[in-house]
């Protein structure tokens, strides 16, 4: 099978985040039975080095700049001023943006070059399958496209649901703006752009019942992420003591929301009982606000590390108290694999069955978090319990290599979701 595979994230190296590990992960099981082109863009971050390694997991790579605008947006975001020339411009793409129901970083991030370069592709009958990894690239797919080839777009959450969670836990970055995109743009963005392909793939049954209301007609394959478990070893030891540990990028608004609410009202509760419990951020890029919680006794805040699962196998208890975003959460199931156990929240759980047997504990209220974790804190046994079943759950459901197999047969034409 000739599979041509859009990604305007660079999924490489896959440590990077969430929509990386996926789209590098399903790209790399397909290439061992097909041929697989990748079509990518580069922001500044990403070296030549990185660019020839992955080369090395694809049988063609193409890599496109992004625009210019969206260099200088990210230049801003980071700290610059914003000129008032820069205002007027996003006055008019967010105008542009409600005319053609499309999100403005859809916008920004397109590519005239590789929008030419697809249809040609397309017109020479040159693949079998196009394949959109991530929403964003569904900007590139024609809907006379499935007439004669078969079209998947990977949705890895719903825009529109994602953005309405925010707004609702008051975790938005700008509460005008998203409203703004709700009323006027996602909600017909995510209705127009899933009738154009033959199949739509999405990481949880969540997401699939969203989806559903848009094309009731539809069938929708529900893939979860899995891990890579030569990564992620099963720990050797459990390391007792009072160590918790979240982990993720530390620039999403998820992430930051997460960290802040744990640090702020869970974890001076919990050390009214335990007083050396500390609180470990791990991972990269932390914001200002971030940043800030180091003041509070007992956290710990440490940018990139070279390797997650040391920490991870560090921790006496891994938390994922996240309280906004939809889909299924790498950090959760590394944990397990891990062999760490999990205090998270519903949406810390999402996609996962873990009361019978219990492989982690929910909490959502500090009180619900203070009492889980003194469970674990104090019960040695639990810990092993809740480990062994955590990493066996994983290895049975959420490797890489069980997505891969399901998305290889949607990539062929086969849907198995009832």
């Amino acid at each position: 099978m000739r599979i041509l595979m859009l990604s305007s994230t660079f999924p490489y190296p896959p440590s990077r985040g969430g929509t990386e590990i996926r789209t590098f992960n399903l790209l790399k099981y397909l290439q061992r039975h097909h041929s697989v082109t990748l079509i990518t863009q580069q922001h500044k971050g990403v070296s030549v080095t990185e660019v020839e390694e992955l080369r090395q997991y694809v049988s063609e790579l193409m890599v496109f700049p992004l625009p210019p605008d969206v260099q200088e947006e990210k230049a801003i975001a980071g700290g610059g001023a914003l000129p008032i020339a820069k205002i007027f411009g996003k006055i008019g793409r967010f105008a542009e943006s409600v005319i053609k129901a499309t999100p403005p970083n859809v916008l920004h991030r397109y590519s005239p070059e590789i929008q030419a370069l697809v249809d040609n592709y397309v017109q020479a009958q040159k693949f079998d399958v196009i394949t959109c990894e991530h929403s964003v690239n569904e900007i590139y797919i024609r809907p006379e496209f499935r007439q004669t080839i078969n079209t998947v777009v990977d949705i890895h959450s719903s825009v529109y649901s994602w953005t309405n969670d925010h707004l609702k836990m008051g975790a938005s970055q700008n509460a005008l703006r998203d409203r703004l995109y709700l009323a006027l743009i996602l909600e017909r963005y995510e209705k127009r752009y899933c009738n154009k392909f033959s199949h739509i793939v999405v990481t949880t049954e969540d997401d699939r019942q969203e989806f559903l209301k848009l094309r009731p007609e539809m069938e929708i394959e529900v893939i979860p992420n899995g891990v890579d478990l030569e990564l992620f070893p099963y720990r050797c030891q459990d390391p007792g003591g009072h160590q918790l540990i979240f982990v993720g990028a530390m620039d999403a608004s998820h992430n930051i929301d997460a960290a802040r609410f744990f640090a702020l009202e869970v974890l001076p509760e919990l050390q009214k009982s335990y007083a050396d419990a500390t609180f470990s951020i791990v991972g990269a890029k932390p914001t200002p606000e971030i940043l800030d919680l180091k003041n509070i006794p007992g956290v710990i805040v440490t940018g990139r590390i070279p390797a997650m699962v040391e920490y991870l196998h560090q921790a006496t208890v891994c938390v994922v108290p996240l309280r906004t975003g939809f889909g299924i959460k790498n950090k959760t199931l590394e944990a397990m694999a891990a062999g760490v156990p999990v205090v998270a929240s519903d949406r810390g759980l999402e996609g996962l069955a873990i009361d019978t047997p219990m492989r982690a504990l929910r909490a959502n209220k500090p009180a619900e978090y203070v009492a889980a974790i003194s469970q674990l804190f104090d019960h040695p046994q639990l810990r092993d319990q809740l480990s062994q079943n955590g990493r066996q759950l994983v290895e049975t459901e959420f490797t890489w290599d069980l997505a891969g197999k399901r998305y290889e047969q949607v990539c062929l034409g086969l849907n198995h979701q009832p």
